[in-house]
């Protein structure tokens, strides 16, 4: 049975710890570099795409993630499950925008994407653990109970 209550709940920590997390790493942190490497060409970013694209990433890791979640110890499969979702969109942000942008050196675009890629998808998939992982348990375990 689908839980919409995890799933919003799921949706919206992804989209406040990847907005805690993104916006001082993009726009304070390391924005000087991004923009000395010719990673940031807009003058301002279009924040409400930003949040969108954010939403939508959250909605579908949240709405996959108990199908994927077979047991084990919650946070660790939340955590594999968001790096390996997340290494879909990574592909997307470094190595695509790399591709098509002007960026050079290219390396230090790849490691600050890279850092930030890994962090971030930690970060959200020990949420993920912690807000599915003990319930898909319980219910497959009271299924086994039937």
């Amino acid at each position: 049975m689908f839980n919409y209550k995890k799933f919003i709940f799921s949706t919206i920590s992804f989209f406040v710890l990847t907005m805690a997390m993104a916006y001082p790493w993009h726009l304070i942190w390391f924005h000087e570099i991004y923009v000395s490497v010719g990673a940031v060409t807009r003058p301002e970013p279009i924040i409400p795409f930003g949040m969108l694209a954010v939403t939508i990433q959250g909605a579908v890791i949240a709405y996959l993630y108990p199908y994927f979640y077979r047991g084990g110890h919650p946070i660790a499969q939340g955590v594999k499950f968001s790096l390996i979702m997340g290494l879909m969109v990574y592909t997307v942000m470094v190595f695509a925008t790399a591709a098509k942008m002007q960026i050079e050196p290219v390396s230090t675009f790849i490691m600050y994407g890279t850092a930030f890629s890994f962090i971030h998808f930690t970060v959200t998939g020990v949420a993920l653990g912690l807000i599915y992982g003990r319930k898909i348990q319980s219910s497959k375990k009271e299924k086994k109970d039937d």
